[in-house]
């Protein structure tokens, strides 16, 4: 079939060079996001699925309102009979779903309904889901409720950071779209709808939610630290310093601590939750790399019992 790929971040790339080298599909263009700046400093670039696409050799579209008339016509000139999307970023509408005659099929890293949304990986780790996966599903103008193709599961590993989880989804996903596309193409795929049971919602993680609640009990506050690392990432307040936090481990001492105190040790720097404490692992002041939490410490000059917030 003829492809029109839209993604926009790196873990939507594997699966554009999945389709890029199957024999049975011609991606024909790629829509990805405008290009943006990738920091404070730095100039605007192509996202990674341009970056992919360019080094491949196939046409880059980086329409800022990809539902305008102007766009839907240079969609219907280019006749996709396809389009897949992974991670796009731009709610789509009707008029631009209805341009390929198999319509968009989307790879979303969860198993839905479960965690519908802009972050289902974030979510499924934050809940404390033992499995998630990725489903392909064909795309309607309400979000993430369109019926499905085909699923993918994948364990959640008891140390898994979004970050991670994502990588293997993105492979796996990866696999999962080119046998969707491959079943639609010779017919032998029939999209099932989506129970009406089940329904959980991932909205998009800030950089305000990113910042630690010390209330919450250690296991939680464990679970969301590791779902929003690396992005956008934990952090919280050290006197009048803001730093980011790395992954933290739930501790075994028996001696409690207030929620939020820091007790600073040789070795560890742990800190009071609503429950047990629990130890620091990397932490990043400003303007820093990340470091362990013991040298960073030392180098602060942090009296033994500090509070974070």
């Amino acid at each position: 079939m003829r492809i029109v790929f839209a993604g926009t971040p790196h873990p939507a790339v594997p699966s554009l060079l999945r389709l890029i080298e199957s024999p049975r599909h011609e991606v024909v263009a790629v829509l990805t996001r405008p290009d943006a700046a990738a920091g404070r400093r730095a100039a605007p670039g192509p996202s990674p699925v341009a970056q992919a696409a360019i080094d491949a050799g196939i046409p880059v579209l980086r329409p800022t309102r990809p539902n305008t008339p102007e766009f839907v016509a240079e969609l219907t000139r280019i006749g996709p009979q396809c389009c897949a999307v992974v991670a796009y970023g731009a709610l789509l509408g009707a008029e631009l779903l209805a341009v390929p005659a198999h319509g968009w099929v989307n790879l979303h890293f969860s198993l839905l309904p479960a965690w519908r949304g802009a972050a289902p990986v974030q979510a499924a780790i934050a809940a404390g889901d033992t499995v998630t996966g990725a489903t392909t599903f064909r795309i309607e103008p309400q979000l993430d409720t369109g019926p499905v193709y085909g699923v993918v599961t994948e364990d959640v590993r008891p140390t898994d950071t979004a970050g991670a989880l994502l990588d293997r989804l993105a492979v796996s996903g990866a696999a999962l779209l080119e046998a969707t596309l491959d079943g639609i193409a010779d017919g032998s795929l029939v999209p099932v709808p989506q129970p009406a049971d089940g329904v959980s919602v991932a909205p998009k993680v800030s950089v305000e939610d990113a910042r630690v609640d010390w209330n919450q009990p250690a296991h939680l506050l464990e679970r969301r630290i590791r779902a929003v690392t690396p992005a956008p990432g934990a952090w919280t307040t050290v006197g009048d310093l803001r730093v980011k936090l790395g992954p933290v481990t739930v501790g075994e001492s028996e001696q409690p601590l207030p929620p939020g105190v820091l007790r600073v040790g040789r070795a560890a720097v742990e800190v009071g939750t609503g429950s047990a404490p629990v130890v620091l692992g990397q932490v990043q002041p400003p303007g820093k790399k990340p470091m362990a939490a013991a040298d960073w410490a030392r180098g602060a000059r942090l009296a033994e019992r500090v509070r974070a917030v």
